[in-house]
Order: structure tokens, then sequence, then C-alpha cells
């Protein structure tokens, strides 16, 4: 194992961390190649190494492109047999109907389907179900209903893969299923037609990193290439006009953006621009964009949005919002999701001084548990991934947020860490009987708990969990990938830097540090973040911020040393203010220089 570097020796920081170059000596010799044979930045060259590019990659890493990375849609195991079904249904002009999940991958996937059937004149059905009262995935009721509504073919979408029984109800009211997912499998497939899902054990694509509307996109590739090959005569959608929303799903879904996952994000930023979708750009307008979309407003603006229908309003919001074409009606909606998550963030905030009680009460014994679990009975169940995501931040561990309702029965959703396979465990407790329901993947989770064996679950995740977690948590450290001056930080350096993204999950944003920066300032700004002037040696100031840092280890740290010469450690973007665009730096963590 290769011995730890620390940068500018820093051993613990204001977070706790130490701060680690992200680069070994043998990437630190490949960013020097990279730099002198492509004539990029070093820092962008250094970006590039620590992400496993080689020299021979690097053009084409930082131009990717569909043509170059879409896998042949023939080897996801299934792909033939649902990509005929779904060719023989345009052929037939068969009634359709379309079941999705209540985020935003569920609601961009519908869209899709919606849009690829409206294009050969076939009006397909969206059924969304609701999160209270139906739960997620397909349920034997709804199937039948849309049976009886005419459906001959039922495309589950991000959803389907675990739902044995309601295909089986599908099918015996007279309706083929195809399933289109990309969730792991727990237990045997179902009985459909065809399940295209680069996560079934089958399956040996290389694909498990698509979300549903990469699935989606590449199986709507296959079926356009089958329907030229019997000679459908109608000519074939623009589906590389549609990236848009599927550069939507990849990023709020938080797969990696890796291989073709890459392109699809920055084809589909440039083909939302373009603003050719009415409700994304009806919901951009809503929200008061008034800069160029970057994978940003789509993590942190739209597709909260977008999953405030699912989570306290109505399910299908979302992807009536992206399968529409009518102006007005797309300003409708997306003015109610605008209201909805304006609700949903007042919600959240009640219940995360709750929940963050109750973890810091379990946190204060020592290490505290490998794995959080909050419950409540006062709690909305739409909110509980929302809690979930935050726990998993404030306390660097794996966490989980539950609602109970009166009956006693607890819908929750868990978040985890890098390097910790969260869907596993709970899959393994569905076996064990401790669960209700619970499947996921290995980031995300979602649970349903009885009451009385809630004691069980949180002794049966300490057990699963502990040895795993603490020696992740002794291995954590702020990876850092390059060192930076206030007087270094312009538009051409950040321009630089974003060409090697997009950045996310599997892609990670560059880490920069401020080395010897005098804090000028420091203020609260907003509900609970720090504006932070940073001066460089040379005079040269910085404006920072300290996003939700206020009354944390880094806000505390970041008053008591104005005027102090510190290491900040950030990441840089653009600002945009009134039109004008300038460089900020986003502050992660800081140490005494």
């Amino acid at each position: 194992m290769t011995e730890r570097r620390f940068f500018l020796d820093v051993r613990q920081s204001a977070t706790g961390l130490a701060w680690a170059h992200r680069l070994d000596q043998r990437q630190e010799n490949i960013a020097m190649a990279i730099a002198q044979s492509h004539g990029v930045p070093d820092i962008v060259a250094r970006v590039l190494a620590g992400r496993g590019v080689d020299q021979d990659g690097a053009a084409r890493f930082l131009d990717p492109t569909i043509r170059d990375l879409l896998p042949d849609p023939r080897s996801l195991t299934d792909m033939e047999k649902a990509a005929a079904r779904i060719a023989d249904a345009v052929a037939r002009r068969e009634k359709v109907a379309i079941f999705g999940d209540y985020d935003v991958d569920g609601a961009a996937s519908s869209a899709l389907m919606k849009r690829f059937f409206a294009h050969y004149g076939i009006d397909a059905e969206i059924y969304i179900p609701d999160r209270i009262f139906e739960g997620y995935g397909p349920n034997p009721e709804a199937m039948r209903e849309l049976v009886s509504r005419g459906a001959r073919l039922i495309v589950t979408v991000d959803c389907g893969t675990n739902s044995g029984p309601s295909i089986d109800a599908g099918n015996e009211a007279g309706a083929d299923v195809v399933v289109l997912d990309h969730h792991q499998v727990g237990g045997a497939l179902p009985a459909a037609v065809a399940i295209v899902n680069p996560n079934r054990e089958d399956d040996l694509s290389g694909q498990g990193h698509l979300c549903a509307a990469g699935v989606v996109f590449v199986t709507l590739v296959r079926v356009v290439g089958l329907l030229r090959e019997r000679g459908h005569g109608a000519p074939p959608p623009d589906l590389l006009g549609w990236l848009d929303l599927v550069a939507l799903a990849t990023v709020c879904d938080v797969v990696p953006l890796v291989g073709v996952n890459r392109a699809f994000v920055v084809k589909g930023l440039l083909a939302m621009r373009r603003l050719g979708n009415a409700g994304l750009s009806a919901l951009s307008r809503v929200s008061r964009i008034g800069e160029p979309l970057n994978p940003y407003h789509l993590s942190f603006i739209l597709g909260p949005r977008i999953n405030a229908g699912g989570r306290i309003g109505d399910a299908a919001l979302g992807s009536r919002l992206l399968a529409g074409d009518d102006p007005v009606e797309a300003r409708t909606i997306a003015e109610t999701l605008d209201r909805l998550n304006s609700e949903r963030q007042t919600l959240e905030q009640v219940m995360l001084e709750q929940a963050r009680a109750e973890a810091d009460a379990e946190l204060a014994s020592g290490n505290g548990p490998a794995v959080i679990v909050t419950a409540s009975d006062d709690w909305h169940q739409g909110v509980v991934g929302l809690l979930a995501a935050r726990l998993k931040e404030h306390a660097r561990r794996p966490a989980f947020a539950i609602a109970f309702n009166a009956n006693g029965v607890g819908s929750g959703s868990g978040r985890s860490i890098p390097g910790f396979d969260l869907g596993r465990m709970v899959r393994t407790a569905v076996e064990r009987g401790l669960l209700l329901k619970g499947g996921g993947h290995a980031m995300a989770a979602g649970i349903t708990v009885e009451r009385a064996r809630l004691g069980e679950l949180r002794a049966f995740f300490e057990e699963w969990a502990a040895q795993d977690v603490a020696k992740l948590r002794d291995g954590e450290a702020l990876e850092v990938d390059a060192a930076l001056s206030a007087d270094g930080a312009n538009f051409d350096l950040l321009d630089a830097i974003e060409s090697a993204g997009p950045f996310g999950a599997g892609h990670a944003q560059p880490v920069l540090v401020l080395p010897r920066h005098t804090i000028a300032d420091a203020r609260q700004v907003g509900t609970n973040h720090i504006r932070v002037d940073l001066r460089s040696q040379t005079g040269a100031l910085m404006q920072a911020m300290a996003f939700r840092a206020a009354d944390t280890d880094l806000g505390n740290f970041l008053y008591a040393n104005r005027g102090r010469t510190v290491h900040v450690a950030g990441t840089i973007s653009s600002n945009w203010w009134n039109g004008a665009r300038s460089v900020q730096f986003r502050v992660l963590d800081a140490a005494l220089a």
C-alpha cells in the first residue's frame, strides 16, 4: 500500500481531516506528460491524471462524444427481446403504459419513453405511484388497472427488477411487461418479456454505471435501429435532442460520471441550453437561473423541484413537466413545483434539527454507531431521503432516516459513504426478516420496517458495518489535486478546469488549496452561509463562500482566525450576479499555516 503523502503537512484540519495528495508519483509523471503533449495548464493535467486518464486518452477525455462512448446496445442482456417488443408495439400501434418511479430519474425516463411513442403517433400513458400510499415500484393493483384501460404493453422504467408479483399481475391481466432499470437485483428476476438492467448478475456489458434514463436511451437507440432494419417507413426521432433529459437524470441520480455518462452530461447540457424542452425551460425561468445551465443547477436547483412533486405533492408532476410541449401548461407545473419545493425546504429544516439532535446524542458517546439510524412518528415520509443525505454529510458515516405511520410501520431512506455498499447490507437485512421491504444500490437504499424490529435492525447494521466503516473513516482524508493562488484564479483557468468536467459522482470536483492566505474577513450571509475574503501574500483578494458552515467546526475556525494566515481548501466555479461573471472559491476546509 502506498504511504500517504500529506499536502502541506496538514494532518488535522478544521474539520478533523488530513489533507492528502490525490496523485501518486506515477500520476505526477503522467500529469507532466499530459501538460507537455496537449498544451493544457498544469492543474488541468493533474486533474486528468488524478482520475486515471493517461497521456493517450487525454484528448478523447476532454471531448467526450456519444459516437465514441455509447456501448453497443446489444451488449446488454435481454436487449434484443426488449427492443423487439417495443418495436412491435410501434408497428401495431398498440396501447402502451409507462410505469415510472417518482424521482428525477423516473420522471426523465418516463418522459423519454412517452416522447418516443408520441413520435410514432402513440399516446402512451405514464403512471407514477404515490410515494406514501403505493410506495416504490409497480404494485399489482396499478398493473391490473393499466391493463383494464387497454394497455397491451407496460414498460417499467427505473423500477421493476424486484417486482415479481406485480409483473405477474400484469401478465395475468393480459399485458406484456418490459423492464428498463438499473437497481441492484434482490432475489429471482420477475417473469417479464425482457429485463434490461446492466446490474443484473448475468449482464456482462460493463454498463452498471448507467442510470435508468441512460438505460432507456440505449434501448431506444436499439429500437430505432431495429425499426430501420425492418423497413419501418417513419423517420426516426432525434434522440440526441433528448439528451437534456438523460443528462438531468444522470446528474440527479448521482451515478458515476464515467464512460458514456460523461458524454450524456456534456452533450445533454448543450441540448438543455438550447431550451428545446418546454418543461425544463419553464422550470429554469421559475427558478430564476440567470446563467448557462451546469451540473450544479441540475443537482441543486432543477432536480429538487422536480423531486418535490413526488415528495409532498402530486408524484406525476415531474414526468408531465418533462414530457409536455405546451409552454402554458409547463409554466403552471413549474410554478407548482417551485411552491412545493419551498414547502419541502421548510419541512426539511424542522425535521433536520430533530434528526441532527438525535444523531449528535448517539455520536456523543465515544465514536458512536457505524450507521446512524434516526426515526420519528412526526416526520413526512417524502423528506426522509434528504434527511439521510444531510445526516451522512454531518456524521461522515452511512445514515438512515425513518418516518413511522400510525400503524407502526416506518418508511425510511439511507445514504452511504464512498466504499460502503449500503444496498447489499439492506438486501441482507431483508433476507434475515428484519425488514418488510428494502432495496437500492451502493450509495442509497430504501427500507420498510416495523417499529418492533427497529432495535434488532440497529444491532444488525452495527454488526454488519462496524469494521468496514471504521476502516473507511480511519482512512478518510481530503484528497487535494493542486495548489493555487488568488492571483491565478482567473477565467482562463476556470474554463480549462471545467473542460475536464462534468464533475460529480465518480469524477470528483477538483480540490484546490490556497496556501498561506490571510482571512481578511468572515461574516455570515443568508441563513447559515459564511462569506470569506482571502488575501494572497501579494495582496490579491479572492471572494469565497463556505456554504452551510455557520455553527460548524469549519465556520468556527474561520471566525476565530480572522486576520491570521491559513491554508484554505475548496473548489472554484463561476458566480453570476446581475449578468456579470466572477470566479468564486467554495471553501471545504481550512487549516492553520
